[in-house]
């Protein structure tokens, strides 16, 4: 094994919310890897279940952050990243807790992950229900639209995403963070901007404008139970978030000419997913869709945490 002292310190933190279950079995995967000299973090938004109780007694050597109130993605996450930076970590590798990893991710991560202007990374990631067929390999970013491009996302892996490639956007469900990156353009924007959603589409544009590149390392895999934290896929919830926090993102980062292009693509895709959730007998996700476009457009909003920070 390689000497610890001879590799970046990595800090792990995963977030959880009320799925006791989903946490253990992620815990439990995490406590597997292979890489030297990392360490774990929990952060718990105010989970109401004993998710607590049971990581304590199953895994007494992970440190647990406990909020006091759900402080969202971007929050939690937020205070997982403060702690770790403030602990020296070089890297800091953010991951959600309905997922479950192969062992050798971290060693594969950081192995790509030396080139200071290499500023986030990301493994190949797949569906858990279906082992070989890939839920995300990150994305473009078109010019004009600001829509995130996702070609590879959904096909079964015969080998076409096997090389190192950089990407525009790289989803927040995994990310590798390097803590130069983080001290030169901040955290997750909270405020009352991106809660949940958009928060890493938010991060991943900042830290492109910022001179860093991203990659995929397909290497490096991971496993998803798609959705859980957001009540499933298409629950009214889930529509009404993604709906007013995509808004809030173009609000944010769209240039005056991009509106010429953003506005009719917009309102084509929301035409679109207002016909398919009808089409599927989800009224209420529909009727929350559009009220999350509603509030995106009309809530005025203040900027979080996307300055460079001192730890």
């Amino acid at each position: 094994m390689t000497d610890s002292s001879c590799t970046p310190l990595v800090y792990v933190v995963t977030l959880t919310w009320n799925q006791r279950e989903d946490t253990l079995g992620c815990l439990e995967s995490l406590t597997q890897m292979t890489y030297p000299n990392y360490r774990l973090l929990l952060v718990d938004n105010a989970s109401a279940d004993k998710t607590i109780e049971a990581v304590q007694e199953r895994f007494p050597h992970i440190k647990i952050i406990v909020n006091s109130q759900n402080m969202g993605f971007s929050g939690g996450f937020n205070i997982g990243l403060r702690h770790a930076l403030a602990q020296g970590a070089e890297y800091v590798f953010i991951i959600n807790n309905d997922t479950f990893v192969e062992p050798h991710i971290l060693d594969e991560l950081i192995a790509h992950a030396d080139s200071p202007d290499v500023g986030i990374l990301a493994p190949k990631i797949y569906y858990a229900s279906e082992p070989n067929r890939i839920w995300s390999v990150g994305g473009g970013q078109h010019p004009w639209t600001l829509e995130m491009i996702h070609k590879g996302d959904g096909q079964l892996d015969q080998g076409q995403w096997e090389q190192v490639i950089e990407r525009d956007y790289l989803v927040g469900c995994a990310l590798l963070l390097k803590r130069s990156m983080l001290e030169k353009i901040g955290l997750f924007d909270t405020g009352s901007y991106f809660p949940i959603y958009y928060e890493d589409v938010d991060l991943c544009l900042r830290a492109r404008m910022a001179g860093y590149r991203l990659l995929l390392v397909p290497n490096a895999k991971m496993w998803h139970k798609v959705s859980a934290s957001g009540g499933g896929s298409d629950s009214p919830r889930e529509r009404y978030l993604m709906a007013r926090n995509s808004v809030r993102f173009f609000r944010k980062h769209a240039r005056d000419w991009q509106w010429l292009a953003i506005i009719p693509y917009r309102l084509a895709s929301a035409l679109k997913t207002t016909a398919r959730l009808l089409y599927r007998g989800k009224y209420r996700s529909a009727l929350s869709y559009w009220r999350g476009l509603r509030d995106g457009l009309i809530t005025s909003f203040t900027p979080g945490e996307n300055a460079p920070c001192a730890f």
